[in-house]
């Protein structure tokens, strides 16, 4: 091992047989690092602009019934968020890395967020107002169709990015198997994180292009393809709970 790999190999707990496990892989994370603190810090502010961002604090019957219009986006865009603050808490959990190059990744997806939250609210509040029929969310009032294509581009491009972001810190893990002494589980578990993270960069990225190609009259597929993941996510799932099995 080089030396990185050997201050690395010194911050593992000598008798990794001992520490808790989660689903098989042992925590080598379970302190919360000052890193893991302020991403969990920028999730928590992420939110609370979500919230911000939709209405000011309604002092009328009028204005509060008005403000109700937005909870289904509100409630939609946090679970996205926590999909992706999850793939973060879990890397953290296993693999307890503070290095230089996760630092970097982690605080790139930070940024990512911060910039995200805005074409995030944005779209799904078109989604809702589409789907009531005008009952909640709002309409984009989009003047002209490149606003439309930028918007959705944009959106692809954020999701595409915090997506990439989780797949890279997965993907320093597995450098680091050797001074993070990955049993074969876990070895296992590590790469089919990589994998499982890399379906939504490729429905991001097919969102991109369709954003970029399609007619501004099908432009809304753009948005509806990431409910593919309903059905790609639970086959990857599966397949990887048969191969461990085997």
């Amino acid at each position: 091992m080089d030396e990185r790999h050997e201050e690395i190999a010194s911050t593992v707990p000598v008798n990794l047989e001992a520490l808790p496990r989660l689903r098989g892989f042992r925590l080598r994370g379970m302190e919360m690092t000052r890193l893991e603190t302020f991403i969990d810090a920028a999730f928590a502010f992420a939110i609370s602009m979500l919230v911000i961002a939709a209405n000011q604090v309604p002092d009328d019957i009028e204005t509060l019934l008005g403000a109700f219009k937005n909870v289904p986006a509100f409630v939609t865009s946090i679970v996205v968020l926590g999909i992706f603050w999850r793939g973060h808490w879990l890397w953290s959990r296993r693999y307890g890395l503070e290095d230089g190059v996760s630092i970097f990744i982690s605080w790139a997806m930070l940024a990512t967020i911060l910039i995200y939250i805005y074409p995030l609210r944005a779209v799904f509040g078109s989604m809702w107002f589409l789907l009531s029929d005008g009952r909640f969310g709002h309409a984009l009032g989009l003047r002209i169709d490149a606003e439309a294509r930028a918007l959705f581009a944009i959106f692809a491009v954020g999701f595409t990015a915090i997506a990439l972001e989780i797949v890279l810190l997965n993907l320093r893990a597995w450098q680091l198997r050797v001074p993070l002494r990955l049993n074969t589980r876990e070895k296992f578990i590590t790469r089919y994180e990589i994998a499982g993270w890399s379906l939504p960069v490729a429905v991001g990225i097919i969102s991109l292009v369709l954003a970029l190609i399609l007619p501004i009259r099908e432009i809304a597929w753009s948005g509806w393809v990431y409910f593919s993941m309903a059905i790609l996510v639970p086959l990857h799932s599966a397949y990887r709970k048969r191969r461990r099995q085997k």
